[in-house]
Parts: structure tokens; sequence; C-alpha cells
């Protein structure tokens, strides 16, 4: 269970991060829309587990590569909008988002069963 601390922190960096993909994703990313779902912080608040959702890029999973090796560049990004807000910039393992593919699963699983 996440304390409120972990959530206000998880909310601050899913919206810098937001703000960081959707400026840098026309440059660095070929255009592909990056979405961050969802941010869970480790009780502590040095390490966030970041869920992201990839659109229109043909091999997400290159594109989240992508992201892991430039994991560096990214935190110092972050580090440098939170730095009045935090005194720890957490350090980050990005993973894929693929609730929306298990979801639309279900929904052709259902469909076909009709």
């Amino acid at each position: 269970m996440e304390s409120t601390r972990q959530k206000k922190v998880a909310r601050l960096v899913q919206k810098e991060l937001a703000n960081y993909f959707l400026k840098e994703s026309r440059n660095l990313y070929a255009g592909a829309f990056i979405t961050v779902t969802t941010v869970r912080m480790s009780p502590d608040l040095s390490h966030a587990r970041v869920y992201l959702s990839l659109f229109k890029s043909p091999d997400a999973k290159a594109l989240l590569n992508q992201i892991i090796a430039e994991k560096k560049d990214i935190r110092r990004h972050l580090g440098e909008m939170v730095r009045k807000q935090l005194r720890i910039v957490p350090d980050m393992d990005f993973f894929l988002d693929d609730s929306l593919d298990y979801f639309e699963n279900i929904e052709r699983l259902l469909k076909s069963n009709d």
C-alpha cells in the first residue's frame, strides 16, 4: 500500500516525465506518441517504476530499449524540473504498459463468443 507521500511524488514524476516526452518525442523518438500511464514509487522515494504506452511506433520494444538507454539523460532532465520539490531524484526503470492490449484482447474474445 502506497503512502500519501509516495502518491504525491509519483504524480509529480508522472507529470514532469509526460511533459518531457511531449517536448522531446518529436526530435528524439521519431514522432512517437509516448504516454506515462503509471508511476510507482519505492517507500524511500529513491526508485520509480515508470509504465509507458507507446503509439505511432513501428517497433515498441526498440523504442522502449532506446528510452532505457537514455535513462541517464532523462533522469538529469527530471532533476532539473523537480529540483525545488524533491531532495532525491529517483532512479527509474521503464516498462511497457500492456493494459490497453489486454483490454483489446478481452473485447475481441467477448465479441468472438457472440
